[in-house]
């Protein structure tokens, strides 16, 4: 029998609020961050186009595990748009398929037509996206010139704010739910006021509890290495559990904490009536994702086997 192979690199574990840079696509920019920190695991928290820059969660280590709530946390956008013009990937990366006249377009024209995309709305998700169809990335298909029929979603538009506007071009700011193409929302705001639209720039300022003023670059990064080393790089990292606060927190004893960890509910007094939770051990360390059942118990729902 042939020896187990010992992971490659650190293992650290955290959430670095990475600032990702145009054009990189964010697993290309992971697996940077993940050499430059030597680190053994680490996954990203949902795909930027490599048009849009900004705020992109790494996780490393045990904080991988909570990286799907972070995936289905709100997010928020700062986009540019042009109108007159739509492309084959409703961005400035795919090509010129029409162009209408958009001279005649104001401020108070777009204005006009944002109330009707806030609040819950139906969305057919582009093809150039990396929704499967039978199996297959729906930008696969597109590459090869096919279009297959999607299923609308439903999404939340909570804030939808005009900035600024130079036509044929504006600025908008989009605070949304999880699933939301702006891309569609900007192709969609175009062909309600009959002119096309395509995205110039993207930029995510958003993610659940995190928000722009906590980004670091990639330069900033490379600085920090060079004169201080992988022990400043790790000073960069934030705990985990940080990427949950925007859930309520439940402290488990002795007991509740042994239950739990044997995958069994617990009752906990004065616990929240329903939704997600953090829970922490009788040591006050966080152990992990709980749900509110039925019942009223904390249901545990991603637990760590390792707690940092």
């Amino acid at each position: 029998m042939g020896r187990r192979r010992r992971p490659r690199g650190r293992n650290i574990t955290g959430i670095l609020l990475l600032d990702k840079p145009l054009g990189l696509t964010s697993n290309a920019a992971l697996q940077e961050v993940k050499y430059l920190f030597k680190a053994q695991k680490a996954g990203h928290t949902g795909s930027l186009d490599p048009l849009a820059t900004g705020l992109l969660p790494l996780c490393f280590g045990n904080a991988t595990k909570i990286s799907a709530f972070l995936l289905d946390a709100d997010k928020r956008y700062e986009v540019r748009i042009r109108l007159g013009e739509t492309t084959s990937t409703a961005d400035a990366e795919g090509e010129v398929i029409e162009s209408l006249p958009a001279e005649h377009i104001t401020r108070e024209d777009v204005q006009a037509v944002l109330g009707g995309f806030l609040g819950e709305i139906a969305q057919l998700p582009p093809m150039f996206s990396a929704v499967k169809h039978k199996g297959q990335r729906l930008y696969q298909l597109a590459r090869q010139g096919i279009e297959v029929e999607r299923e609308a979603r439903n999404i939340t538009i909570y804030d939808l704010r005009l900035l600024d506007f130079t036509g044929p071009e504006f600025n908008l700011l989009v605070h949304c739910s999880k699933g939301t193409y702006v891309r569609t929302l900007a192709e969609d705001i175009g062909k309600t006021l009959g002119v096309g639209a395509h995205v110039t720039a993207l930029r995510r300022t958003l993610v659940g509890p995190f928000e722009e003023q906590d980004m670091v670059s990639m330069e900033t990064l490379q600085q920090v290495f060079e004169e201080q080393g992988l022990h400043g790089l790790d000073q960069l990292l934030l705990p985990m559990d940080m990427g949950l606060n925007h859930w309520p927190a439940v402290h488990l004893g002795a007991d509740s904490s042994f239950y739990i960890k044997q995958g069994q509910p617990v009752q906990v007094p004065k616990a929240p009536t329903e939704g997600y939770v953090r829970i922490y051990g009788a040591d006050e360390k966080f152990i992990g994702v709980g749900e509110i059942d039925d019942d009223g118990r904390v249901a545990p729902r991603r637990l760590l086997a390792n707690p940092g």
